[in-house]
Order: C-alpha cells, then sequence, then structure tokens
C-alpha cells in the first residue's frame, strides 16, 4: 500500500460524502495503490451508513468503528495504527484543503521530511474564505503561545491535512493519548521528540462554516500546551520518548 488517507469523521452525513468521492477520484487516477480509512467517532447520525454505502461503489474505501464519541485525536490515532500505507495521511470530512494539496505534501516526504503538514499561514498559501474574525483571533493566538512554548518554527499547528512515513506515523501515535483537539500540538510535539524532521507545506484552505472547532476549547487547549512542555523538559534530562499525557 502506497498511500493511507484517514479521515475522521463524528456526524458527518452532511459533509462527508463529497469529500470521499473527490478523494478517490484524485488518487484512483494515480498508479499507487491506496486505501480511504474512514474513522467513525460514535457518530449517531447516518455517517456510518453513508460510508458503507459508498464502500461499495468506491474500492479501497472501508470504515472503522468507535462505540463511543472519544475525540477527534483518538479517531486520527486509531486511523494511523490501523493504516498500511507508506505514507499516512489525515485530512478533514469537510474537505477545507482539497485533495490535490497532496501531491506537495508528498513532495516534502521525498525530498527527505518524515511529517508534512499543510499551513494556513506561509508564503504562497490560499485563504479563500477566511474564518470568522473570533476564530482567526483565537487561531493566531494559540499558534502565538505554541511557536513560543513548544513548537518554535512551526507557524501552523492544525491545519487538518498532514503526512506522514509510516516509520513516524507508528511511532509518534502510539505514544499520543490526546484525545481532543490539541491532539495537533502533541504528535508534533512527539514528533520532533523523536527527531523527525517537519517541513510545513503551503496549501489553499477555505472555511466550512460548520466547523465543530468552539471558543470554549481555548482554555484546555492553552493547558495542553504547558504540559507538553513540561513533559518536553523531562525527555531532555532523561532522554526517553515523551511520556504520554491524558486527554484532560
Amino acid at each position: 500500500m502506497e498511500v493511507s488517507l484517514i479521515i475522521p469523521a463524528y456526524n458527518e452525513a452532511q459533509r462527508i460524502g463529497p469529500t470521499l468521492q473527490r478523494a478517490h477520484a484524485f488518487l484512483a487516477a494515480r498508479p499507487a495503490r491506496f486505501e480511504i480509512l474512514v474513522v467513525d467517532d460514535g457518530s449517531t447520525d447516518e455517517t456510518v451508513a453513508l460510508v458503507s454505502a459508498l464502500a461499495d461503489a468506491l474500492p479501497g474505501l472501508r470504515v472503522l468503528c468507535s462505540p463511543a464519541n472519544r475525540g477527534k485525536g483518538h479517531a486520527v490515532r486509531q486511523g494511523m495504527l490501523a493504516a498500511t500505507g507508506r505514507i499516512r495521511v489525515f485530512a478533514d470530512a469537510d474537505g477545507s484543503t482539497p485533495i490535490d494539496a497532496l501531491d506537495a505534501l508528498l513532495a516534502a516526504l521525498a525530498a527527505g521530511a518524515d511529517v508534512a503538514i499543510g499551513s494556513r499561514y506561509l508564503p504562497g498559501s490560499q485563504v479563500t474564505r477566511p474564518q470568522p474574525w473570533q476564530r482567526r483571533v483565537w487561531s493566531r493566538l494559540v499558534n502565538r503561545v505554541v511557536q513560543r512554548v513548544l513548537l518554535p518554527g512551526v507557524v501552523d499547528t492544525h491545519c487538518g491535512f498532514k503526512a506522514f512515513t509510516a516509520a513516524a506515523a507508528t511511532r509518534t501515535f502510539a505514544a499520543c493519548t490526546v484525545d481532543g483537539w490539541s491532539f495537533d500540538l502533541e504528535v508534533l510535539a512527539q514528533a520532533r521528540a523523536y527527531g523527525f524532521h517537519i517541513q510545513e507545506v503551503p496549501v489553499r484552505w477555505e472555511n466550512d462554516a460548520r466547523s465543530k472547532a468552539r471558543l470554549r476549547q481555548l482554555p484546555r487547549e492553552f493547558r495542553h500546551v504547558y504540559r507538553i512542555r513540561r513533559q518536553l523538559r523531562q525527555l531532555e534530562l532523561e532522554k526517553q520518548p515523551l511520556a504520554v499525557l491524558s486527554a484532560g
């Protein structure tokens, strides 16, 4: 298997169909073998039924089901560890980053990166439909703190379009336990702690007004930044893998 595409889903029956069809058409046009794993995070709508029906028409698509809603981080982790691809990519169900941005991520991996992450804030990035101002302020504030405290040099930790080599995915996600929205911070901190090279890549991105990110998540986000940082300092002292932290 060359590429595994992991898409976490929680009550995504209204958005995920077109995303899957576009992703499948893009990957099927390439010579490499691929799989698309939808990891359902305990949906209560028709997400599983919809994806299962699409799987009959889209070879390589399958759905993994979690019996309870655990969070996006848990779903992505389950998909990454179940995947078999030499390259493992996760993308959001809303398709905010077009699937054709995958080529830029694959090029970064081919050039030597272990982790390639889409970025909305680099020169060359295109944001065709901006977020509401409240979310822009929130996002930039979190990014400033993250760059200063945890991941200097990474300007966009939360874009939902990231690619990993199989080795980087297996090692980093196996050590992660954050189930919620802050999982991006943990996995990137883990990758850096293990010595994997992270490369940001400019992408085109379009905000979906139905995004499930909420301002009330901000305090937890900050707590996770500082908790991960404390564990990184411990890692520097012990020269051992970053200890897992609870979702809190």
